[in-house]
């Protein structure tokens, strides 16, 4: 079996070498350009350790792989415009370095590469494939248009926000384990087993996302801390923080959320403290186990021997130890 190194190694080396033989040469560069910013190569990576518990040849899936990660490069293009962001990865966007047309139509080229990628499977997988890419497309638009919706809402639910995060951000983790599995050739209860376990496993990841933005190391954690409480993200912090306050406290939080131009570092400082009183770390923490441990119930049930298991389950360790 491969290592996730040895894995990441064979992916970045494919990404480096997609051809772009069409024209116009103007539409492409920015699909070049947003795929050689890097990343963990997260998706692509658990697609071919799943598949790598069935078969010693990952290297066979990398274009379905690596069209994995050409859409969720295209999701982050998009997402970029549409929050109006400056920066991806420490480089301009794409809407920034060219413009938003040709954001919006070097973008709308990946998800059509990344669908003829996902196509150059054997015959007898494709359409199993492309139910569980499909499915996963959709629903990942409907995540993002929740959490459009959840900006101008003040009445989020925590369920409706963990429902929000497992469109928008789980389902895509579960899709590349589980379509890993079906071209390793594993049962259908075995694929459906390591989806749910990236289903789990994606909750568990979002939101420690949300709790190290709050409390982390912003040397370990890669950003700024605070920059969610700065922009009023809806976030299960925040969501909690209103849901669970008393009325002084709500009223606090009210002040700070509705603020306008306050000092950064206060609002935040102030936010935390918030949080800290309310309780909303603890519960966020409490979250954050439940969810990883849940997982690990779905990959216990994968019916191959537990040292075939090992490298998933340092990788995903690996992916909830960001803040250590």
């Amino acid at each position: 079996m491969k290592t996730a190194n040895e894995i990441l190694q064979l992916i970045n080396r494919y990404i480096d070498e997609m051809p772009y033989n069409r024209q116009p040469a103007s539409l492409y560069e920015p699909i070049r350009y947003i795929l050689s910013l890097g990343g963990k190569r997260i998706r692509p990576t658990l697609m071919m350790l799943a598949y790598n518990l069935y078969q010693e040849d990952p290297e066979s899936i990398l274009p379905q792989a690596c069209g994995l990660e050409t859409y969720h490069n295209f999701t982050l293009l998009h997402d970029d415009l549409m929050d109006h962001a400056d920066m991806r990865r420490g480089n301009p966007t794409v809407h920034v370095k060219w413009d938003a047309n040709t954001a919006i139509l070097s973008g709308d080229t990946m998800l059509l590469m990344a669908f003829k990628l996902m196509m150059q499977c054997p015959q007898e997988y494709l359409h199993a494939v492309l139910d569980v890419f499909t499915e996963t497309t959709l629903e990942i638009d409907e995540g993002q248009q929740y959490d459009i919706s959840f900006e101008t809402r003040d009445d989020v639910r925590e369920e409706e926000y963990i429902e929000m995060i497992r469109l928008k951000t789980s389902v895509l983790l579960a899709c590349a384990l589980k379509i890993g599995a079906i071209l390793g050739g594993a049962s259908a209860s075995d694929a459906e087993n390591l989806y749910k376990f990236g289903e789990q496993i994606g909750l568990a990841f979002q939101l420690q996302d949300d709790f190290l933005d709050v409390y982390g190391d912003p040397k370990v954690f890669g950003k700024a801390i605070g920059g969610d409480i700065l922009c009023n993200k809806k976030t299960f912090m925040l969501i909690n923080a209103f849901n669970k306050a008393d009325e002084a406290q709500r009223k606090e939080l009210d002040k700070w959320v509705n603020a306008v131009n306050p000092d950064p570092q206060q609002k935040i400082a102030a936010v935390t403290t918030l949080y800290n009183n309310i309780g909303v770390n603890r519960l966020a923490e409490e979250r954050i186990r439940y969810y990883f441990d849940e997982s690990r119930k779905y990959l216990a049930a994968v019916q191959v021997p537990e040292e075939s298991k090992q490298e998933l389950k340092a990788y995903t360790d690996k992916m909830m130890k960001r803040n250590k």
